[in-house]
């Protein structure tokens, strides 16, 4: 199956027959209105900021699986999923930077950073509760059916 490459010009609450789940964080800035609707709450600095992140993000979710919008908690899903590798990442890497100027990759540390782990332990927890979530879980099969 080709690689689903999200249309940035589509309207997917429009057209949400259109959209092709994955479970990577494909498609977030991409699949439109959700990045504008999204985007703004996602934020990872540190524990506080990351906590009113993922507050805003489960709130946004709460909207879309009232309104059955699959495309909106998928979104949701994805952002939660997305701070949790970014901050991984910045937990491993000093700066954040997984590669050396010259192209080749760094050695990760052990908790480069203690306090962006924490931060990705908070999204990875919060994460798991979504893709738990009955409603998430039926409306993924539902859209999967459709397809």
């Amino acid at each position: 199956m080709p690689r689903f490459e999200p249309d940035p010009e589509l309207d997917y609450r429009a057209h949400p027959e259109a959209y092709q789940y994955s479970s990577d964080e494909r498609g977030v800035f991409n699949v439109h209105p959700y990045k504008e609707e999204l985007l703004p709450l996602w934020r990872f600095r540190d524990e506080e900021v990351a906590k009113e992140s993922i507050e805003a993000i489960q709130g946004q979710f709460e909207r879309y699986a009232r309104g059955e919008d699959f495309v909106g908690m998928d979104m949701a899903r994805k952002y939660l999923q997305m701070g949790f590798t970014r901050a991984m990442r910045y937990a491993k890497y000093p700066g954040g930077r997984k590669y050396e100027e010259d192209g080749s990759k760094r050695e990760p540390q052990t908790w480069a950073d203690p306090v962006k782990r924490a931060v990705a332990v908070s999204f990875r927890q919060a994460l798991e509760v979504l893709r738990e979530d009955p409603r998430y879980v039926q409306a993924l099969e539902r859209h999967r059916a459709a397809r």
